[in-house]
């Protein structure tokens, strides 16, 4: 049976980011034209990447603003799968071919 990671903030990977950059999360702040306590719940993974954010992240690091959606696409899936992933696969049926 494979490991089971638990599931990963897209706010890890933008502290990551930073870290290799050598960018502070205020300086990230002022460049986004965001306030730096909405990164900082970001990166500690309080709040979620919203489209918006996506826009903004994408733009300033050249990446495409899905970059940052997926991860938090991802992240969610994950969570839910954890939650009530079982329930669901016990309550639903899946449409016969």
């Amino acid at each position: 049976m494979a490991k089971k990671f638990s599931p990963v903030h897209p706010g890890a990977f933008l502290a990551e980011l930073l870290g290799e950059l050598s960018i502070s999360q205020t300086q990230l702040a002022s460049a986004l034209g965001v306030s730096a306590m909405r990164v900082s719940h970001l990166v500690n993974g309080k709040r979620a990447v919203t489209a918006e954010m996506a826009l903004r992240l994408g733009r300033f690091f050249g990446q495409t603003p899905q970059y940052w959606l997926n991860l938090q696409a991802r992240y969610d899936l994950d969570l839910a799968q954890d939650a009530v992933g079982s329930r669901i696969r016990s309550e639903v049926r899946p449409l016969a071919a």
